[in-house]
């Protein structure tokens, strides 16, 4: 077959490679650019960017065959499979960088001083010792906390569980002068739903 490879929208397509292209799918606009395909930077358009995502991979090879010119199939194949390569590289590099602020924000939360005074004064509580029991084991915390010099805020929310129950613990505080202090604890109690309220000045 004649190599029609750069002559535009006329230009017939090997069959060979007119199939799903990874390279294009994942790293799109970038694939794009590297492949004379402008229309990849439709990504960015709100609403079409994300079903352009799908129509790269679908038609990206097509595209790339007619609006480059290549030396033989075969060097597009091989350029192909380095795009898809490298996009692989890219996905996973995301999804470790993902993973990873996940687990700093989840340790940020569990080792802050809101979340600690608040942990012991439900274990301290008679509400605490009642329904959850000691030792208490404390699931992911979620929520949010906010320093900013001396002042900061926090509203946390994470599980408990001991040898009488399990439930949900509530924090609200705020840090004034580099101090934390609890403004409100809630302990809600799986099964009954019965909700708490914990005085965290209790000795």
């Amino acid at each position: 077959m004649e190599n029609t490879s750069g002559q535009g929208a006329t230009a017939e397509v090997p069959a060979e490679i007119d199939r799903w292209n990874w390279g294009a799918f994942l790293l799109n606009w970038i694939w794009g650019i590297g492949n004379n395909t402008y229309r990849a930077l439709l990504v960015f358009v709100p609403f079409v960017g994300f079903i352009m995502l799908f129509v790269l991979g679908a038609k990206g090879s097509a595209w790339a065959w007619k609006h480059r010119r290549w030396e033989s199939v075969e060097q597009f194949k091989q350029t192909q499979r380095k795009w898809t390569k490298w996009g692989v590289v890219v996905l996973a590099a995301m999804a470790l960088t993902a993973v990873a602020m996940f687990f700093g924000a989840v340790s940020l939360l569990k080792e802050s001083e809101a979340f600690r005074i608040s942990l012991a004064a439900v274990e301290r509580s008679p509400q605490g010792v009642q329904q959850i029991g000691n030792p208490i084991e404390t699931g992911i915390p979620s929520g949010s906390l906010q320093t900013s010099g001396p002042r900061g805020s926090a509203s946390l929310a994470y599980s408990v569980s001991g040898p009488k129950g399990k439930g949900k613990v509530y924090v609200e505080a705020t840090m004034t002068l580099g101090k934390w202090q609890i403004d409100r604890l809630v302990l809600q109690q799986d099964g009954t739903g019965i909700r708490t309220e914990i005085d965290p000045r209790l000795p």
